[in-house]
């Protein structure tokens, strides 16, 4: 009879993975779990504390700091993957899972699912004859080395690929491989999983050559199994149910979604909302249970479909995230950076993106061409962005797997900033008040399109007073508003003075504050 080991790379939220443990070793299955060394050793003590009696549960022995698109979301599986080897000898299936998983059939199920069909199941298609790639790289994610993090190292990531390409320092592909590309959500034969790690021990240079691959682990498993493993033995499917938005972000579940998760054609689910209480108690008890049949449907994808293709707010799928008022969630925090002069606030973000791990975006609601990962087209452009800005931040957050998220805004966009400081998120607010010269104000209004390049510097040097005041104004009414967790750093302090603003902001110690605050040249124009 099937024993799964099921491993698990989690993040956060240290009771739910407990609970989910607990929960899916019950009826006799393991697992071993990978916590991402990026999140605090208490949150990861309370989780080996809670788990240290149950024989059914194993860690692994390292743990990696974990970023999306990274390898070392490979190297945390793999770690995880070998210390459920060792640790669970009896185990048959290896099943991949986050924290946002949870089964949506009954261990019996399950068990009587993977004994009927011996087949390792693992979605892949060929990375370069599908189109599983919508948009964004494909080939160069390949034939290009990677070493730095597109979404928290943007500049380096681009600026390496681009001298990359400038000097033609492409790198042939293992000649034996046949690249495959699918879903990270997987299920695996023992048989199949030691063939992999076998595998490695010989051919270092598979290893190295997708150590610098960009978002190996949608290739990396996907392309050894179905070199390693004969088609037939292969069903190419994920046993994870997910769903995609239409502006290809995973789609969130909900209590209300019981039924219809029950009646998939698939053994797990994800995302589960970590607001879901009641469809987590319901679905955390159905692993155990016995006798339970399931006429599978699968009319949750038409659904969907359905409901979110005619805009309505329906009564199964509650409302859209970015029509809720509560959008962003309590779990997280935004930090706002206001400032008129975008160079310097661009700079001031710099700072914080280099000295911490909080991810950080520029002026994604004031500049068209701002960077931002691919977001499934939302971010395509500035009015979808304004229109969606509660829904853009979210999927930033789910994007950078980051519950921090620093961003810059114009003061004259006091609307968007007192949007976010309604929400249920903890919303930081740093106003920078810089010093702005005539000459500045000159060129501000020829920026702005209140005179052209042309236009004579007397009639321009008359705006000057007007543009003082309106400034100023914007200024006024973001105090006017009385706005919380708000904070100045000013271009006439003392830098002792800002170095401490800086640490109240981000709440970040003296040393990391004063890291940040070490440009010389931030306010200069």
């Amino acid at each position: 009879m099937a024993k799964i080991a099921y491993i698990l790379l989690c993040h956060k939220d240290p009771e739910a993975i407990i609970a989910q443990a607990e929960q899916l070793t019950a009826a006799g299955d393991c697992m071993a779990i990978h916590f991402d060394a990026r999140a605090s050793s208490d949150a990861y003590d309370r989780i080996r504390t809670a788990l240290r009696e149950n024989p059914n549960v194993a860690f692994a022995a390292k743990r990696i700091k974990c970023g999306w698109g990274e390898w070392s979301l490979v190297h945390a599986t793999l770690n995880a993957v070998k210390a459920a080897v060792e640790a669970f000898p009896r185990a048959t299936h290896f099943y991949m899972l986050s924290g946002d998983c949870m089964a949506i059939k009954t261990a019996e199920y399950t068990h009587r699912f993977l004994d009927d069909r011996d087949k390792d199941f693992i979605e892949s298609h060929d990375f370069f004859e599908s189109n599983w790639i919508k948009t964004g790289m494909k080939e160069d994610r390949l034939i290009y080395r990677h070493h730095f993090n597109e979404r928290t190292q943007p500049k380096l990531f681009y600026t390496a690929y681009e001298l990359q390409k400038r000097f033609g320092l492409t790198r042939e592909i293992p000649e034996d491989l046949q690249i495959m590309i699918g879903s990270q959500w997987w299920c695996l034969r023992r048989r199949t999983v030691e063939m992999i790690l076998d595998f490695l021990r010989q051919r270092r240079d598979v290893i190295r050559f997708f150590s610098t691959t960009w978002i190996p682990d949608e290739t990396f498993f996907q392309t050894l199994v179905r070199h390693l493993i004969p088609k037939g033995e292969i069903e190419n499917r994920t046993p994870t149910f997910l769903m995609f938005s239409d502006y290809g972000m995973p789609v969130t579940f909900y209590n209300d979604h019981y039924d219809m998760l029950l009646g998939q054609d698939y053994l797990f689910a994800r995302k589960i909302s970590p607001e879901a209480h009641e469809l987590k108690d319901r679905l955390g008890s159905l692993y155990a249970s016995e006798g339970i049949d399931f006429p599978v449907s699968n009319e949750g994808p038409n659904l969907y479909a359905f409901l979110t293709g005619r805009g309505r707010i329906g009564r199964r799928f509650g409302q859209r995230f970015w029509e809720s008022g509560r959008a962003l969630g309590p779990e997280r925090e935004l930090f706002v950076i206001v400032c008129k002069k975008w160079h310097v606030a661009k700079r001031l973000v710099s700072q914080i993106a280099s000295e911490t791990d909080i991810p950080c975006v520029e002026y994604l609601f004031n500049e068209e061409d701002t960077y931002l990962p691919d977001l499934g087209g939302i971010e395509a452009s500035l009015t979808k962005r304004s229109r969606h800005r509660r829904a853009v931040v979210r999927m930033l957050f789910d994007s950078f797997r980051s519950d921090q998220l620093v961003l810059c805004l114009d003061p004259a966009n006091l609307d968007v900033l007192e949007d976010f400081c309604g929400d249920q998120a903890k919303t930081h607010v740093l106003e920078v008040e810089c010093e702005y010269s005539d000459d500045y104000l000159i060129g501000h209004a020829r920026r702005v399109g209140l005179a052209g390049e042309n236009s004579p510097r007397e009639n321009v040097a008359r705006l000057v007073p007007t543009l003082r005041n309106d400034l100023s104004y914007e200024s006024q009414q973001i105090r006017a508003a009385r706005i919380e967790n708000c904070l100045r750093l000013r271009e006439t302090a003392d830098r002792s003075e800002n170095e401490a603003v800086i640490s109240r902001f981000l709440g970040v110690n003296q040393e990391k504050a004063s890291a940040v605050m070490r440009l010389d040249y931030l306010f200069l124009d």
